[in-house]
């Protein structure tokens, strides 16, 4: 997928000029390409960092309780995500590699009155390599129309941990369930073909009774292809303890575990997945998932 596709449901938005600049023109259009490999003494490094506005990246961090990680903060000098802005991202671990990329900050997606905005993103998992894909939450202003588009491939003895907290507006300002329309589909492959698909579509104000008392919405993907039951109980123990409400499943084809959570603020869910994803973490790599309250 590329962020020019016309997603289903936002077909009434797509002829809509914009009076900036043009949709998907120099300053809408930005572009992430991340590549991760093995070094010979077994560390990941960052080999490609191709970065075009409004991403920025700094280089890695080294701080991963695996001593042979490497970490990776996309950071944006912009307010958000503006109306006609496309985004397409592409990250790969390669063979043997260990990378975790999340976000410095939650992503903004603004008030929008004409066209939508929309973002693609290509994942890449090669053989025996760990890849980590795990934002911030997303917060969806006022009047927000936003799709995302997920495609992940992973190779024979390759794992991934997925993550998204969706945030149906400013909260503290109390603005609530006020967004348009939300969209994101991840596809999943693996070495033998097709694993899964999942989606979730938002309607704004539509979505205020079928999540009842809660606003937030999370899900997180371990993607751990022939895993079997344990990794499902593994992730399940360290749900109990948080505020969110939470449960784990078993993915189709036997693909690994996800999670799902709702909760009254974005920190019970943000909690609860980290949670889900420290457990995960410890069965795959044999040690638990970084804590970025303390970097």
């Amino acid at each position: 997928m590329t962020p020019t596709d016309l997603p289903r449901g936002f077909e009434a938005y797509a002829s809509e000029s914009v009076p900036q600049a043009a949709v998907g023109s120099p300053g809408k259009r930005g572009e992430l390409d991340l590549r991760f490999a093995a070094a010979e003494d077994g560390r990941t490094r960052l080999v490609r960092d191709y970065a075009r506005a409004p991403f920025h990246v700094s280089g890695t961090l080294g701080h991963d309780p695996h001593p042979d990680a490497a970490t990776v903060y996309v950071q944006s000098p912009t307010g958000g995500v503006a109306q006609g802005d496309r985004h397409d991202v592409a990250i790969e671990a390669g063979p043997g590699s260990i990378a975790h990329v999340s976000t410095a900050s939650a992503t903004k997606i603004q008030s929008m009155a004409r066209n939508y905005a929309a973002a693609g993103l290509g994942l890449t998992v090669g053989r025996d390599a760990h890849l980590e894909y795990v934002p911030e939450p997303t917060i969806l202003h006022a009047d927000a129309r936003y799709a995302q588009d997920l495609t992940l491939e992973v190779g024979s003895g390759g794992t991934a941990v997925l993550s998204e907290v969706v945030v149906p507006g400013r909260l503290a300002r109390g603005e609530r369930f006020e967004f348009d329309r939300y969209r994101s589909r991840l596809r999943v492959s693996g070495s033998d073909g097709r694993l899964f698909e999942d989606a979730t579509a938002l309607r704004g104000a539509e979505e205020r009774d079928l999540l009842g008392e809660f606003d937030v919405y999370g899900t997180l993907y371990v993607v751990a292809p022939g895993s079997g039951p344990d990794l499902a109980e593994t992730v399940h123990d360290r749900l109990g303890a948080h505020e969110a409400r939470a449960a784990v499943s078993r993915l189709p084809n036997d693909a690994g575990v996800f999670v799902r959570a709702l909760g009254r603020r974005s920190g019970d869910v943000t909690d609860a997945l980290h949670a889900a994803w420290d457990g995960a973490r410890v069965e795959l790599l044999g040690v638990g998932a970084p804590d970025p309250r303390r970097y």
